[in-house]
């Protein structure tokens, strides 16, 4: 097992060389993330001059280019490393938003959007490789879950900031915006630079760089397997954006001051109680693929409620005590999957190549994110309680392929701590208990 400069946590979990730069770079980025994400369309629109319709445009050509970026920084991260390449993204970053104020033609515009979305559509696999890179066993979860929390938390940060901007200056508030983004980045960047990767495994230190490439991904059935079955559990992240509020609108007749005390919950007790329920988990020595596939049927608990919702449609009080209820329980499937899905993931991509691995794996959110709008309102057009039914089958799906593929990856990716570890750990603890009782008799 690694062992990590930087000491330990009153847990007694190794922790990461840096870890607190780390985390707190992650919080910066995401203050600035949640400056513009709520408002992209208003935001660019303003800061460019440029139409509403000129933005849209480029914006999805842009998005759509970024997701074919992907792979090329899959490919980055296993030949420079996760921290090198994670620095650079950062740094174009920060040089986006520094110009984009500057940036009022159309072919400026484009330019500048390109190069920005590049680096956002490739960040989470860098960011992903780099937890694997920087920590081993159970850090890996920690960090998942501190992450997820503090994303949550500096989005919601970012997006209350812009707003009192917004109140106090008016629309020209958004260029100053900007910038503060660049250097929200800039800082992000200068935080993360600190923290230290660990030192590879001796195997795979010694297995030099593959020839085989993606070639290496496409042949490993489990992992797309695993990554087929994150697919399934994608869509139901997609719902509570996309989904949930069409679904209070047009089915439930519900005010839209619904959607907004949902997502307030959600995001309150993702960025309040996260870490906590990650660590429970955690400490339960659960495996990651069945803590997983626990969250998977904790999102097919709450899709199922929304079905009975849907059917009985109660009063205004009633749907809006239910609909809490529910999002409480879809918030708990996402605090409970994300550390322990994405430590599944990153562990069972092989260090050589995490990289390619993990940009293979991220495709699944992507996908699912540009499939949800469709098929959700194409399925809201036949019924309302529909999308949420195949919702319910699909996390269900997802649940039953990560039980299965359990057996198929490896040990060092299902258990947060290695079994013998964890066998000489409770052996230990079972003599030292035994002790007292001999020496008494």
């Amino acid at each position: 097992m690694a062992v990590f400069r930087s000491g330990t946590s009153k847990a007694g979990e190794a922790k990461v060389a840096g870890e607190r730069s780390l985390l707190l770079g992650i919080g910066v980025s995401a203050i600035g993330i949640g400056m513009y994400i709520p408002f992209s369309l208003v935001f660019f629109h303003h800061v460019t001059g440029l139409s509403f319709t000129l933005v849209g445009l480029v914006m999805t050509v842009t998005g759509v280019a970024g997701l074919a970026f992907m792979p090329l920084a899959g490919s980055a991260v296993d030949r420079f490393g996760a921290k090198r390449v994670n620095l650079v993204l950062y740094g174009i970053r920060a040089l986006g938003f520094a110009l984009y104020p500057l940036a009022s033609s159309l072919p400026a515009f484009a330019a500048v959007a390109l190069v920005t979305a590049l680096a956002d559509r490739s960040f989470s696999v860098v960011q992903q490789s780099l937890i694997g890179e920087v920590a081993r066993g159970a850090a890996r979860d920690r960090l998942q879950a501190s992450t997820r929390a503090l994303q949550n938390a500096g989005m919601g940060a970012g997006a209350l900031l812009v707003s009192g901007v917004l109140a106090l200056w008016g629309t020209g508030g958004f260029t100053h915006t900007a910038w503060a983004n660049s250097l929200a980045f800039a800082l992000a960047g200068l935080l993360v630079s600190r923290v230290r990767p660990v030192p590879a495994e001796p195997d795979a230190a010694g297995a030099g760089r593959p020839a085989a490439g993606y070639r290496m991904v496409l042949r490993d059935r489990p992992f797309l397997g695993l990554t087929a079955a994150n697919f399934l559990t994608a869509l139901g992240y997609a719902a509570l954006s996309v989904l949930f509020p069409l679904y209070l609108s047009t089915w439930l007749t519900a005010p839209d001051s619904l959607t907004g005390a949902a997502f307030t919950l959600n995001t309150a007790l993702c960025a309040g109680v996260g870490v906590l329920v990650a660590g429970r988990v955690r400490r339960s020595g659960a495996r990651r693929t069945r803590s997983a596939a626990l969250g998977a049927l904790l999102f097919a608990a709450a899709f199922a409620g929304q079905i009975v919702l849907g059917t009985l449609r109660p009063g205004q009080g009633a749907t809006l005590a239910a609909l809490l209820v529910i999002v409480v329980v879809y918030t708990l499937g996402e605090l409970v999957h994300s550390p322990s899905g994405g430590a599944l993931s990153v562990s069972a991509a092989p260090e050589p190549v995490r990289g390619r691995y993990l940009a293979t794996y991220q495709l699944s959110y992507s996908l699912a994110t540009a499939l949800a709008p469709s098929l959700f309102t194409a399925l809201l057009a036949v019924d309302g309680r529909l999308p949420w039914a195949v919702l319910t089958a699909a996390a269900l799906g997802a649940a039953l392929a990560l039980l299965r593929l359990e057996r198929h990856l490896p040990a060092e990716a299902v258990h947060a701590e290695p079994p013998a570890a964890v066998a000489g750990a409770a052996a230990t603890t079972a003599a030292s208990d035994r002790r007292p009782a001999s020496a008494a008799a």
